[in-house]
């Protein structure tokens, strides 16, 4: 018979093969979220202003792109290390949809990130800010909504959907019919601690824990499903599930922590109340420095 493609639809006649754990690419996968995701706006905050002008590309900016090419790279070839052979058409799409969706991203976020520089509030919502709501003609207030809805939602969904489908697909191809192979080496433990503080940033700060929930559940589902055939996760199932696990309690601590926030409260209004980290930093991290600077 035929070989199939390497990411051809699955077969029924493909088997399990060993796959030892993929520290090369977790490792970069970990450092490149760490750095190029969560540490834009931190660089583009601490860099001197005289460096990047606001009417040009911050170095926040230069990293997002960097993160457009190396993450959907990085996301291949997790793909391609896969011991089972997945369907090609469905990564080929969340991948494009992926860099679309970042790239719509980069552009609403640079812009809201900037704001911050001429008093923009990331707490409070587009029309309660005070450097918005006196802008004249008032139809300047929708173009900033229309911003916000492209940095926040389309370009949050269009990224964060493919991003989880991808690492959904490959969850599946992560189980073996040996127990021996069920278990992680000190490094998948040591980098579990990044990569689950990375994925609670994600969540909470792209607003999308319903995404990250559903996610969860299927992968639970899965799992259990797989047990009643015999099969267990291997080392690189278990790392990727227990880093789920453990961001999810980091989510709960977060919202435990800022239940009783009166005001995030009233920036986050619905059933469910994550409020976001950037939105806590403008809101007292801000103020404390400022605080300091005074005295």
């Amino acid at each position: 018979p035929s070989v199939p493609s390497r990411h051809g639809a699955v077969k029924a006649e493909d088997t399990f093969k060993t796959s030892p754990f993929h520290l090369d690419l977790w490792f970069y996968f970990t450092l490149q979220n760490w750095v190029l995701d969560f540490g834009r706006p931190i660089a583009m905050i601490i860099l001197p202003l005289e460096w990047f002008p606001l009417n040009k590309p911050s170095a926040g900016d230069y990293f997002h792109m960097a993160y457009n090419v190396i993450t959907p790279f990085l996301l291949l070839k997790l793909i391609e290390r896969s011991p089972k052979t997945l369907p090609r058409s469905m990564v080929y799409v969340s991948i494009i949809t992926f860099v679309m969706g970042a790239s719509i991203h980069l552009v609403g976020d640079s812009v809201n990130h900037r704001l911050i520089f001429s008093g923009y509030q990331h707490h409070l919502s587009v029309r309660e800010n005070p450097i918005i709501r006196n802008l004249k003609p008032e139809t300047l207030i929708d173009s900033f909504e229309l911003l916000y809805y492209y940095d926040e939602y389309l370009g949050h969904s269009m990224w964060y959907i493919p991003f989880f489908l991808i690492l959904f697909i490959y969850f599946t191809g992560c189980f073996t019919p040996v127990v021996e192979q069920s278990r992680m080496p000190v490094a998948a433990l040591l980098l579990m601690g990044p990569s689950s503080l990375y994925y609670w940033y994600l969540v909470t700060e792209g607003q999308i824990f319903i995404l990250y929930i559903f996610t969860f559940f299927a992968m639970m589902a899965l799992v259990m499903h797989q047990k009643r055939k015999g099969l267990v996760l291997d080392s690189n199932g278990l790392f990727l599930f227990y880093s789920f696990i453990i961001a999810l309690l980091l989510i709960a601590g977060w919202v435990a922590w800022l239940w009783n926030d009166k005001i995030l409260r009233k920036k986050y209004p619905g059933v469910i109340y994550i409020p976001e980290p950037w939105a806590f930093y403008t809101l007292h991290m801000n103020n404390l420095h400022a605080a300091k600077e005074a005295f």
